[in-house]
């Protein structure tokens, strides 16, 4: 069962670790009321259980404010927030406009680091080491160009790594005399075993680093990160762990994927302002790994260093505690199983259909939210354009010179009845092909 917290114990976390300025608004505390009351009414059952109660999960769909003219089932790249976070960001760029100067660098920022410890609370680890970023792309280059690495040092990844990443390190191929070594894993793999297995074959003696996404974007494959790290440890290589999908998507901790770096967004299943992302680095590992835009050399051991990026806002920053809360809210074990069960909901419909093939698998240890689908014959690009023009459902076609699907990604708010329509005319398309 899940650890239910009562509402003075939940407001009592919002004062300690968030700060009592995201309660200021009236708005957003009865935003928060709203989610506290109704999660109350699932505190008794399990997070399975929960995950199938309609009633509950129609409050959390309507603490959004997303158009249901369009079936959004493209949530990966960034999702919509609800709206107590956009309340609070609003109310933090109006407050900043007043004298600016004081009161956006004296009285907000420094309240950022209320948001520092509230996101170590979630992640599992202490508050300095904890950055908090634009995205998950430049905590990872923050990792990726920080490291010292020589002239023949080798950088060990997959095939289906995120393209910016790869981007970053074939530049420091050609910059540096680097090399860049790509592993291919299973689509899907049967057992989590066989993708531990590929990246060990893929180490040599001059491997010094390896990247692994934690959930790969592209077809929600979630990895043995654990494993992985725990294998480069003991070959003394370092390891940079891409978080942008999992965290807050799926509940899990730092401990359990025994991570010394971890690169996230929070624009996409924290629901936090756009432009919002966290980089951890253990503690001991901080002074050796470069800024990306130079820092004070006092600041040498300071997780900060990684936030010096010149002049920008301090809402979405400080927007983040309220997309916490909210998250909270639900609870991290209860949101996992709602979105694993909105997939397995969409995905149990069509695996029997004739000429559908998973890119995902169905193991609750390997996927979550994200999964990929294909029709045999069909083309990935035509298939979203269709639904989108004809339906308005918007998905991603992902078309990889390994395989091609759609990827499909429903969220909190994504009702029942709008998965229905998707399979619909998934079901339509497998039968009778396209519409010309």
């Amino acid at each position: 069962m899940l650890r239910e917290r009562t509402r003075r114990s939940f407001l009592s976390l919002a004062g300690k670790s968030l700060g009592l300025a995201a309660l200021s608004s009236a708005t957003i505390a009865s935003l928060l009321k709203t989610v506290e009351a109704a999660t109350k009414t699932v505190a008794h059952l399990s997070s399975e259980e929960a995950a199938m109660d309609e009633d509950y999960w129609a409050i959390i769909q309507n603490s959004f404010t997303v158009t249901r003219g369009i079936i959004n089932l493209n949530n990966g790249g960034v999702s919509p927030s609800p709206r107590i976070v956009t309340e609070a960001l609003v109310r933090y760029i109006w407050q900043q406009e007043d004298a600016t100067a004081y009161t956006m660098w004296q009285i907000l920022e420094p309240q950022s680091e209320t948001i520092r410890t509230g996101l170590a609370e979630l992640f599992g680890c202490d508050r300095e080491e904890i950055a908090i970023t634009r995205n998950a792309s430049e905590s990872l280059e923050i990792l990726l160009m920080g490291m010292d690495l020589k002239s023949g040092d080798e950088i060990l990844t997959t095939t289906q790594d995120y393209p910016r990443m790869l981007t970053t390190l074939r530049q420091r191929e050609k910059r540096e005399g680097l090399k860049l070594r790509l592993i291919q894993i299973p689509i899907p793999a049967k057992k989590l075993d066989e993708i531990t297995a590929a990246f060990e074959k893929g180490i040599t003696d001059h491997t010094r680093l390896i990247l692994i996404s934690h959930q790969i974007n592209i077809t929600g494959q979630i990895t043995p990160v654990k494993a992985v790290c725990d294998l480069a440890r003991s070959k003394e290589i370092e390891a940079i762990v891409d978080g942008a999908h999992s965290f807050a998507q799926f509940n899990f901790k730092q401990k359990d994927l025994g991570c010394d770096y971890f690169g996230t967004s929070l624009h996409k299943w924290l629901y936090a302002p756009k432009g919002t992302g966290m980089l951890y680095v253990k503690r001991d590992k901080i002074e050796k790994l470069w800024p990306l835009m130079a820092a004070e050399s006092k600041q040498a051991s300071d997780i900060r260093k990684f936030e010096e990026i010149g002049t920008h806002s301090a809402a979405p920053k400080l927007a983040i505690g309220e997309a916490l809360l909210f998250h909270n809210g639900i609870g991290s074990k209860r949101k996992e199983a709602r979105l694993r069960y909105l997939s397995r909901y969409w995905m149990n419909r069509l695996k029997d259909v004739s000429g559908i093939r998973f890119n995902t698998s169905f193991d609750p240890n390997q996927s979550c939210a994200i999964a990929n689908i294909h029709i045999e014959g069909t083309n990935p690009e035509a298939i979203s354009k269709y639904m989108f023009d004809k339906h308005h459902i918007f998905t991603t076609p992902i078309v990889h010179e390994e395989f091609q699907g759609v990827r499909i990604t429903p969220n909190v708010y994504t009702t029942l009845g709008e998965l229905d329509r998707f399979c619909e005319q998934m079901e339509l398309i497998a039968h009778h092909g396209l519409p010309s």
